[in-house]
């Protein structure tokens, strides 16, 4: 099936997947095209200013209202559940999150990391891993918590929305903006990957500031997907993300039965290789927000709620400086993942589906091994940074790590050990 879009970041965009299914002039007009309903769609307050608003309204063929009673779902790997308890300043690691052996499919394949505020604070982030290995069947979800960025590291993910589909294959990204409506299906039959739910404001485009108007990610490389209705009946299951909890309702039809829509909270997806890279040509490495893609700002300027951070190839060029990225204290939290490649301040055991937490001033940098090599590299002539796509899900706050995520199995225990290697260079009688 090839797929249509939409192009650009925030637009008003308006689709029809039936000639005239939009009314024209009005959004709610007595009676609609085609004998649909409409149902407007608010992502934020009605009162949010212009330029922050977001809304849609969809035609659709029948109410979202008309689903069974919602119970909860038994308690799984997915939720907000950070503990209140103290968390240990020790730098993490992981492997990749195993394959399930039994079917899993995208929703219950979700396993929670790691996470900061929650669904009541209007603040705060959930970070997730999923392994899965069937597509969803007979079941949607929303998420009324959070905007869900979705980074696929192996296999493809088809996603069904209200709005339509999006295919998204490692290497890009999907963007579920919240209270939408989807379901995964997997082409690949397997995959794995990232998700971040942003609790607080709206993920935008970073301002370019002294960078000018042209530069990181282009906002018409953001592809929002075209109307595709599902006229389907059955036993379904709509289940929901609400408080930091699942919760399941019956439901009689498929929820994704919009016929036409119009508005800009809309999902779309990105692809991370049309990221415009910005380097250094003349010394010292550059801090990583030269690569920001995304961010949620908070109520201190310049300060991210959430930021999200590619580490794309690119050329180093700078003569005599330490190239790889130096070692360093912050005062935010920072989880890392690879999608493709190797990461240029790990050498090793930071493998593609792998991710690593490094809390608020928990020293980090290159291991001992890149330490060596960088030092005495050949600084004369760039080195290109091919194959590589690494990424950060960087928050203000402390980002607690869950008890599964602790005690997992995938857990490398002794991920400390790489900076155990570093010697002792000092000698006061040389310069």
């Amino acid at each position: 099936m090839s797929l249509q879009y939409l192009s650009g970041f925030g637009n008003e965009f308006a689709s029809e997947a039936l000639p005239g299914a939009l009314p024209v002039g009005r959004n709610s007009p007595q009676r609609c095209p085609y004998g649909l309903y409409a149902e407007q769609l608010s992502g934020t307050a009605f009162t949010a200013p212009r330029h922050q608003n977001r809304r849609s309204w969809l035609y659709r063929i029948r109410p979202s209202a008309m689903h069974g009673a919602f119970e909860p779902l038994p308690e799984g790997a997915f939720h907000n559940v950070f503990g209140d308890g103290p968390v240990s300043p020790e730098q993490m690691r992981w492997n990749p999150l195993p394959m399930p052996a039994a079917p899993t499919d995208f929703l219950a394949g979700l396993y929670t990391m790691a996470g900061n505020g929650g669904p009541g604070t209007g603040a705060g982030i959930g970070v997730h891993l999923y392994a899965a290995n069937r597509s969803m069947q007979g079941r949607y979800f929303y998420d009324a918590d959070g905007e869900l960025l979705v980074v696929p590291q192996q296999g493809r993910l088809m996603i069904r929305t209200e709005f339509g589909v999006l295919e998204v294959e490692p290497q890009e990204i999907a963007l579920i903006p919240r209270g939408i409506r989807f379901a995964v299906d997997l082409p690949d039959g397997e995959a794995r990957g990232y998700v971040c739910e942003n609790l607080g404001a709206h993920l935008r485009l970073p301002d370019l500031g002294p960078i000018g108007s042209n530069g990181l990610a282009n906002p018409r490389d953001f592809l929002a997907p075209v109307a595709a209705w599902e006229d389907i009946e059955g036993d379904f299951e709509l289940v929901a993300k609400f408080d930091g909890r699942l919760w399941r309702a019956p439901i009689g039809h498929s929820p994704l039965d919009v016929v036409a829509w119009h508005g800009n909270h809309v999902p779309c997806k990105y692809d991370l290789r049309r990221f415009n890279t910005i380097g250094s040509i003349s010394f010292d490495h550059p801090d990583p927000s030269i690569f920001l893609v995304l961010t949620s700002p908070s109520d201190t300027p310049g300060v991210g709620n959430m930021d999200f951070v590619i580490f794309p190839p690119r050329i180093l060029a700078m003569e005599d400086t330490f190239r790889p990225p130096w070692f360093h204290r912050n005062v935010a939290g920072e989880f890392m993942g690879l999608v493709h490649g190797a990461y240029d301040a790990k050498a090793e055991g930071f493998v593609p589906g792998g991710a690593s937490l490094h809390n608020s001033f928990s020293g980090h940098g290159p291991d001992a091994e890149t330490f060596e090599k960088a030092s005495a590299a050949d600084t004369s002539k760039p080195h290109y940074l091919r194959d590589t796509m690494a990424f950060m899900f960087e928050s203000r706050a402390l980002l607690r790590p869950t008890a599964q995520a602790v005690a997992a199995p995938h857990r490398q225990r002794q991920y400390a050990a790489c900076w155990a290697g570093l010697k002792k260079h000092f000698d006061p009688t040389r310069r």
